[in-house]
């Protein structure tokens, strides 16, 4: 094996330039197949992580104004949601996990602790909303259904809410002021969200609408599907919004009056979209590394017909047709994977110091180059090799002793 390999390198070498120059092709498409493989990686990862802080089979019901003339009521009145739609949505609505109600207390309130004091985003919502928007509770607890009824006037507040009116100490159990309201504050919690999402406070419901105003109002619905099936999520979002029509009376094609907000659909079209990017990688990468293996396969055509007195020699002295063609094949197979190894090392190296740049680069998240694509590649570029320096290995096994020595001569 030693003197095989020797004696490829020998003849690899003969021709210094042409073989760097095919060789580079080789490793430049391995590269730009890594490269683009990790890319595509980055990029999918980076759009699952905008979907990080809420579940994505999740609905959103929103109200607005009346936009088409429907049973005698005319236009520009404003739909206004309210506690019976959440119980008809609960009664009538198939495929519901969780359901919450959200009252927003529009604008940022001030927010007081003794001499600390500093404006932040409240809503009410339910218990439900917690898991829409995967939140997690680091200490205490969520809101539960005893503070609805009861309309108590207790919080749950976000970590840097924490941070801003409480430093380090544990909250649960204080009692903040909003408004010159005392609520305490029941627990703390974390979203993936960012530093927005961790600044927000929840209260009850019913305890929003109380304290404002506004007894029953609600301004938008959030609901949980079922599942991550695509028909269910569309046969839950057709029947929610037709329940809200109908107890409104505005037309069914208004979709100003009564809008929905699919995420999985979002979530779909977006994975859908990378279906087709690792398509298009795959075809360009590999039409890279082709080009480079075409190189291969003329390089090697050209070495055959430049050796072919020494083809005849062999063959003279007993070599046998498969002996040579598997001598020519190695020279091929050798250089393609010295090559396409070397193009794999660089394409992942680059890949791995993108990936340490971090939260640097938007929307474009942890590339990386899965340990199973990368054996995959290389075993299809070892094939392609094979493939590049078959038909010049076979063309010298049929090389005619007698013909060759003539022309050699």
């Amino acid at each position: 094996m030693f003197e095989g390999l020797r004696e490829v390198w020998s003849v690899l070498g003969r021709h210094r330039l042409r073989t760097f120059a095919t060789a580079l092709s080789v490793a430049w498409g391995m590269f730009m197949l890594t490269i683009l493989l990790g890319a595509g990686r980055g990029l999918e990862n980076g759009v699952e992580y905008e979907f990080r802080d809420q579940a994505v089979n999740t609905l959103w019901l929103s109200s607005g104004q009346v936009s088409l003339p429907y049973q005698g009521h005319g236009v520009g009145r404003d739909v206004r949601f309210n506690d019976g739609d959440y119980r008809a949505l609960l009664a009538r609505v198939p495929g519901i996990a969780e359901l919450s109600g959200i009252f927003y207390l529009w604008g940022e309130f001030q927010v007081r602790v003794g001499p600390r004091a500093s404006a932040f985003d409240i809503r009410g919502v339910q218990p439900g909303f917690r898991e829409v928007q995967r939140t997690r509770v680091v200490r205490g607890r969520y809101l539960n259904e005893r503070d609805l009824s009861e309309r108590r006037k207790v919080a749950v507040i976000g970590s840097g809410v924490r941070e801003v009116l409480f430093g380090e100490r544990d909250p649960v159990g204080q009692r903040i002021e909003i408004r010159g309201v005392s609520f305490l504050v029941v627990g703390e919690f974390e979203d993936d969200g960012g530093e927005g999402q961790q600044r927000k406070m929840f209260i009850p419901l019913s305890t929003t609408q109380s304290l404002y105003g506004e007894p029953g109002r609600v301004h938008n619905f959030t609901l949980l599907v079922d599942g991550l099936d695509m028909e269910r999520s569309r046969h839950t979002a057709d029947a929610a919004r037709q329940v809200l029509v109908e107890r409104h009376g505005v037309a069914p094609n208004d979709g100003r009056a009564v809008r929905v907000i699919n995420d999985l659909e979002a979530y779909v079209r977006m994975t859908a979209v990378f279906d087709w990017i690792r398509v298009f990688v795959w075809v360009v990468g590999l039409g890279t590394l082709f080009s480079g293996l075409v190189g291969v396969g003329n390089i090697t055509l050209i070495g055959v017909a430049e050796r072919t007195r020494e083809f005849g020699v062999r063959k003279s002295l007993g070599a046998t047709p498969a002996s040579i063609v598997g001598m020519v094949l190695t020279e091929a197979v050798v250089l393609t994977t010295f090559a396409g190894y070397v193009g794999l090392v660089a394409g992942v190296g680059l890949v791995e110091w993108v990936s340490g740049l971090g939260e640097s680069l938007p929307f474009f998240r942890e590339p990386r180059v899965d340990l199973a694509v990368a054996a995959g590649a290389g075993a299809c570029l070892l094939l392609a090799g094979v493939v590049a320096g078959l038909f010049p290995a076979l063309r010298a096994a049929h090389v005619d002793p007698i013909v060759a020595l003539r022309e050699g001569a």
